[in-house]
């Protein structure tokens, strides 16, 4: 074959490939053209996962539920504790596993966290939980004895993520992530949406929050924040006030905005990371807004441990957080306080 003909067909195959490319490039523009807002509509999608409700509400011109509980369902394979062959399952019973990019952001940011916050946010503090129980079922059997053999083998600084490998200094050092999954759920379901051109949604995922744009009445997202109430019923609840909220993330810590009484004096259901006891700080609940959600639900549950003051230095360090605390008295009232800029989030 000659030279020019080689070049001919060069020519040809370079000719017919940019044909291609425009007719394809064309049919993707046509695609996006058919996607006209007016026919968007307010959608509500609900349903559980991980042993929690969430609640889906997003302007879009058809349904995305399933693609919500594939990426939900994906999640929960990593981070659900209680599921059996989920990655952090694995992890806590030294198999071997590789670590996804949710567990790996996740990770990632529990260690940020626990840095800047001193250990007093910790992911390696499920030895202290499962001691504990839930609802702290189990406090008639916690001994100092028993604290002190589990402080062996808690704290961030006894595990390291390595060339994509979890490391652990200590085969017994377990996770719970239970305190930052649920926020960077929302996070992960919030990328789903904008993925297909959402741009206005409320997720929420077991009482964490992610909001962007308008809801269904052109205004920005509202908000309650429950007074915490000594009810472990959680039928009964109570507003505090109200937040209007467009493009943050809103997480709350409290246990379920619940708290106990002690030699009359109330605190909320929270374990110190350090001492692996309740926490015996003034705070009751915390509710924290940051730029996205994982952030919001970390910080929520470590300022529920720093207490007011350590809180309000940690708050001043991050950027775009802002924080609002109801607390106990010293004789027995509620009060609270919030960070400067947090008033521009109150519904007028």
């Amino acid at each position: 074959m000659s030279k020019d003909n080689i070049n001919t067909k060069s020519r040809i195959t370079i000719i017919i490939f940019c044909c291609l490319v425009i007719v394809l490039s064309g049919c993707n523009q046509a695609g996006k053209k058919k996607r006209n807002k007016t026919n968007y509509t307010y959608l509500q999608e609900y349903g559980e996962i991980f042993h929690t409700s969430f609640h889906v509400k997003y302007a879009y011109d058809r349904s995305l539920y399933d693609e919500i509980m594939a990426e939900l369902e994906k999640f929960d394979d990593s981070l659900n504790p209680f599921n059996d062959c989920s990655i952090i399952s694995k992890i806590n019973r030294n198999e071997p596993v590789q670590p996804d990019s949710f567990f790996i952001a996740v990770f990632n940011k529990a260690m940020e966290v626990s840095r800047i916050t001193d250990g007093k946010f910790d992911i390696t503090i499920a030895p202290f939980v499962n001691a504990w129980g839930f609802g702290f079922k189990n406090s008639d059997n916690i001994t100092p004895k028993l604290i002190d053999s589990l402080k062996q083998f808690v704290g961030y600084e006894k595990i390291r993520l390595e060339n994509g490998k979890i490391v652990k200094s200590d085969p017994r050092v377990q996770l719970d992530a239970s305190a930052i999954a649920k926020g960077y759920a929302c996070d992960v379901v919030a990328n789903l949406l904008k993925s297909y051109g959402v741009e206005d949604y409320m997720i929420e995922i077991g009482g964490e929050i992610a909001m962007r744009g308008k809801n269904d009445k052109g205004e920005c997202w509202r908000i309650g924040i429950d007074r915490p109430m000594d009810d472990s019923t959680g039928l009964h609840r109570e507003l505090q006030t109200i937040l209007s909220i467009c493009d943050k993330c809103v997480a709350t810590s409290g246990n379920y905005r619940n708290y106990y009484v002690k030699d009359g004096k109330k605190y909320a259901h929270t374990i110190d990371p350090h001492t692996g006891y309740p926490s015996e700080q003034d705070i009751l609940s915390a509710t924290v807004i940051a730029d996205d959600c994982m952030t919001a639900d970390a910080y929520a549950t470590a300022f529920m441990v720093l207490g007011m003051e350590k809180s309000n230095e940690i708050a001043k360090k991050v950027p775009g957080l802002f924080y609002y605390f109801i607390y106990a008295q010293p004789d027995g009232t509620m009060a609270t306080t919030y960070s400067n800029g947090f008033e521009h989030f109150f519904a007028k």
